[in-house]
């Protein structure tokens, strides 16, 4: 059963024209991982490597990310990533908010399948749109929310490590707390 629900929903994201994006599109990205993950990486939208291969977070970016999981002991194949768009907006540019609004519908169609115990917006972009909008990643980047059933919290943007490496070391950090709750939440009773 579960495995017709995900090819209804690729068929579904593949035949998408909600929004200008799927004109321009190379691949759909739709996610990649476990389908059974406890802990879901959420993203704001292809880039360029991703649109070529059809697979989020596969560029450098994704690479630095395969790092983190890496260093705190979390193999890429136990966790889901996706992003909230499923198509590359032109120019890497963030999203617009009616490509959001487009989307928005499949990422929640994901998440349940997936139903992981943590979520992890990855940047500002994705935690306003899933978390709050006032939300500000220098600000609260590696606390945790409870909403409904799901444990979420953000992380910098691999992409903008890149950019600026002095956050990078805040970034291990944030990695070992979300390492360590998926830790304690598979020896209780979760949720």
């Amino acid at each position: 059963m579960s495995e017709e629900l995900w090819t209804a929903l690729r068929l579904r994201c593949e035949n998408c024209r909600a929004c200008p994006l799927s004109a321009a599109r190379k691949n759909l990205v739709l996610g990649t991982g476990s389908r059974t993950a406890d802990l879901m990486f959420v993203g704001e939208a292809p880039g360029e490597q991703e649109d070529l291969e059809g697979i989020p977070f596969v560029g450098k970016a994704g690479q630095l990310l395969d790092r983190y999981l890496f260093a705190v002991g979390i193999p890429r194949e136990s966790v889901y990533i996706a992003n909230v768009l499923k198509c590359r907006p032109p120019h890497n540019r963030d999203p617009l908010p009616e490509e959001e609004d487009a989307c928005i519908g499949y990422l929640r169609e994901q998440v349940k399948l997936v139903d992981p115990k943590i979520i992890v917006c990855l940047g500002r972009i994705s935690a306003m749109r899933l978390i709050t909008p006032d939300f500000r990643i220098t600000r609260d980047h590696g606390q945790f929310v409870r909403k409904g059933k799901y444990l979420m919290t953000a992380v910098y943007h691999p992409a903008a490590l890149l950019r600026d490496p002095s956050k990078k070391e805040a970034m291990l950090l944030d990695m070992e707390r979300i390492k360590a709750k998926l830790d304690a939440l598979a020896d209780s009773d979760f949720p």
